[in-house]
């Protein structure tokens, strides 16, 4: 109930703040681990559920680049710059499970800003690097982001 109550009172452009200010912080540190130790969470909000082949695994879901949506974009640079993993996740509690498990270096994040300020703060309390990138739209369903900046996050490095 507390975090409605908050949420209210910091408007996106303090989320935003935070947000650019992070990146900007750890940018250098992040171009520098490898990409075999990076993974990738998008939120399962940015499918295109009328076409997505997507598979089932539980509390995410992995992209079989059926070419329904941005997510299979996504998924193809990573795997071409080859990324450990990229996750659909359904949900932000699942993805402590998957970091204790794959133990990554650094992750990159796409969620709306509120959501990205919450896993931030996890992925202090785990130490790792992290790139967040917002939506551009958001909501619960039919989200969408900035395709070009995502893969230049993707893409950093030394």
């Amino acid at each position: 109930m507390n975090i409605c109550r908050n949420f209210k009172k910091i408007n996106k452009n303090t989320y935003k703040k935070f947000i650019d200010k992070r990146n900007l912080s750890m940018n250098y540190k992040f171009k520098n681990i490898q990409f075999a130790d990076r993974m990738i969470f998008i939120p399962h909000c940015m499918r295109n559920a009328k076409v997505c082949k997507a598979i089932d695994k539980g509390a995410f879901y992995i992209c079989v680049q059926c070419k329904g949506c941005k997510i299979s974009d996504i998924t193809t640079l990573a795997k071409k710059l080859g990324y450990k993993e990229t996750y659909i996740m359904k949900g932000g509690r699942a993805i402590e499970n998957i970091l204790k498990t794959q133990k990554p270096k650094a992750i990159i994040g796409i969620a709306c800003y509120f959501e990205g300020a919450q896993a931030i703060k996890m992925t202090d309390k785990a130490k790792l690097l992290t790139q967040f990138i917002p939506l551009t739209k958001d909501g619960c369903a039919d989200t969408d982001i900035d395709l070009e900046e995502t893969k230049k996050i993707i893409a950093l490095e030394k």
